[in-house]
């Protein structure tokens, strides 16, 4: 079992002791070794200042991802290959990405430039995502206050791709993909002041370190954990990081359900449920950042257990399946019997996720879901809603409704889903719907909202529901004929 990490930074291979790897990725690039390109601002993973390109091998080839540097700590990267704003230029010209940012001034006082470089030439990777659509999704996790973004559009339209140079023609060395690819097969434990980490490459090697080390902290992607050790609320003093663990890698479409292993990343899952379950891929188009998406799981946010997190309320009303296996086996859990409080669950100390199983609606079924927030992109949810119903014609057989920010977990309205049964689907049932469902609930305020506005939200989301479903509708009018728009 290996006692040090290996990585590779820029194409030059680094072994890392354990002294520093219980740090995060930003503060070594600029105080271990000076790359200081990478800049800090936030620390919380929402500027994308810190952006860097993190490979991984996947198969026969290293596939890169642009990740948040400042909540990636060194014990997740053993077996990577680290790419940053000064590895992408191998030479001293700058590359195709700079020279257009500097022919359109897309940088004022420069702090974000680095990052905006860097996911830039992450998008280029793939040479046909250079529409203005794919340009904006790309660079969504990267703020700026200085410019208004437009000249920064203006410098990715500008981009000749014929002339951009992709991190896998820079770094071709075959040394690279053998290193990482032996490591990966290797166990790792380290500890260091106190701390311990172990990075095992089995299920079975994972199941027995939990079992021993009871209540360890469970990392995959870590992007929430990130921001919580960065600013001082946690220091977990036991780690147990599942990337190295295979089995946890599967994602596949299989007898009506879409199965996702706990490794598999949110991006991952987003290019599946595009064709398989368009409306999740869109809910997760606003989910965090793609930098955030390139290493959160969705495993992740069920075990946080947010009652604002994005993906809940739809897991809810689909009926997913949360497979948790520990010293005993494995067993399965339906999400809408698995939280018990704020943050808790049914879980035990000697188990983790490792899988969980989202049921495709039927062709047929209305499958919708809402996100309330102040900002359209990089923003935390104050109110969310799902919304799942069976029709025979238009008259409603089943429903679902689940709502997140309006309690202490995720809550399914069974007042409102037993009255929608049995009623057709039209836009006064939904507002009598709307009605049921602002007395189900009973939200607090807080900075993201005052719990009149979310009760509010709560009865009107059902007839956005019904204008989303009838988008040439008029606007519903009292039968009393007074004109009066109830």
């Amino acid at each position: 079992m290996r006692d040090t990490s290996l990585i590779y930074l820029n194409g030059r291979r680094v072994d890392l002791p354990a002294s520093a790897l219980f740090q995060s990725l930003s503060d070594y690039l600029r105080n271990d070794v000076g790359l200081t390109g990478t800049k800090i601002v936030c620390a919380e993973g929402d500027c994308g200042s810190c952006t860097v390109m993190v490979g991984r091998v996947i198969n026969d080839t290293i596939v890169y991802k642009p990740v948040c540097a400042c909540i990636a700590y060194l014990f997740q990267l053993d077996g990577m290959h680290v790419v940053t704003i000064e590895g992408l230029t191998p030479t001293d010209e700058p590359n195709a990405v700079q020279r257009a940012m500097v022919e359109c001034h897309g940088t004022q006082c420069g702090f974000c430039t680095p990052g905006f470089v860097v996911s830039m030439c992450a998008m280029f990777e793939d040479r046909d995502r250079t529409t203005p659509l794919n340009v904006r999704r790309a660079l969504s996790g990267n703020l700026c206050r200085c410019t208004g973004y437009e000249t920064i559009l203006n410098a990715a339209a500008l981009v000749d791709t014929s002339k951009v140079r992709g991190v896998r023609s820079i770094y071709t060395d075959p040394q690279i993909q053998t290193d990482l690819r032996r490591v990966t097969s290797e166990p790792l434990f380290a500890q260091h002041a106190g701390r311990t980490m172990y990075k095992p490459v089995t299920l079975e090697q994972a199941v027995a370190f939990r079992a021993q080390h009871r209540g360890c902290t469970i990392i995959a992607g870590g992007t929430d954990l990130g921001v919580v050790m960065n600013k001082g609320h946690a220091d977990p003093k036991v780690l147990l990081i599942t990337s190295g663990v295979t089995e946890l890698n599967a994602l596949r479409v299989e007898n009506g359900a879409i199965h996702a292993g706990a490794n598999v990343t949110l991006s991952q899952l987003e290019a599946v449920t595009e064709t398989h379950l368009p409306e999740f891929a869109r809910m997760l188009w606003r989910h965090g950042s793609p930098l955030t998406r390139n290493a959160g799981t969705l495993a992740g946010n069920v075990a946080n257990g947010s009652p604002i997190g994005d993906t809940m309320p739809a897991l809810f009303v689909l009926g997913a399946q949360v497979e948790l296996t520990g010293t005993s086996g494995p067993r399965t859990i339906d999400i809408n019997n698995f939280y018990t409080g704020y943050r808790r669950s049914v879980m035990r100390d000697d188990e983790l996720i490792t899988r969980i199983t989202l049921p495709i609606p039927a062709t047929g079924d209305v499958f919708k879901l809402f996100k309330i927030s102040k900002r359209q992109d990089m923003d935390i949810s104050g109110f969310t809603t799902a919304v799942w119903l069976r029709l025979d014609g238009q008259r409603i057989t089943s429903a679902r409704v689940a709502m997140g920010g309006v309690g202490a977990t995720i809550l399914r309205l069974s007042k409102t889903e037993a009255f929608l049964v049995g009623q057709d689907a039209t836009e006064h049932t939904l507002r009598r719907a709307g009605e049921i469902a602002r007395s189900e609930i009973a939200p607090i305020s807080d900075v993201r909202g005052s719990a009149d506005y979310r009760l509010t939200l709560a009865q009107n989301i059902f007839l956005k529901l019904w204008h989303d479903l009838h988008p040439d509708a008029a606007e519903f009018v009292s039968s009393n004929g007074n004109g009066e728009v109830h």
